[in-house]
């Protein structure tokens, strides 16, 4: 675990798990970075878009049934290595 979400994860560590779980982005409003972060999660999960006014960005939000909050945290690992991708 890298030291960036180490408080998180300690935080989500009091939660009872397994636990819906609401993941926020901000992303580039371009086809692979989003496919990249909606890979991440299961089909099952409610993922909503929502376009930015001049259409360069992208919010997207997704809420899915986590098993722990270590599961949480590999998520966001992942997505901080997409360039241009803000996490809320």
């Amino acid at each position: 675990m890298s030291g960036q979400f180490e408080a998180l994860e300690k935080q989500l560590e009091k939660e009872e798990w397994p636990n819906v779980y609401f993941f926020k982005f901000i992303s580039p409003s371009d086809n692979a970075t989003i496919a990249k972060i909606t890979s991440l999660f299961k089909s099952e999960s409610n993922v909503n878009f929502r376009a930015s006014s001049n259409g360069n960005y992208t919010s997207i939000s997704v809420k899915e049934v986590m098993l722990s909050a270590s599961e949480v945290i590999d998520i966001y690992e992942k997505v901080a290595s997409f360039k241009g991708v803000i996490i809320l």
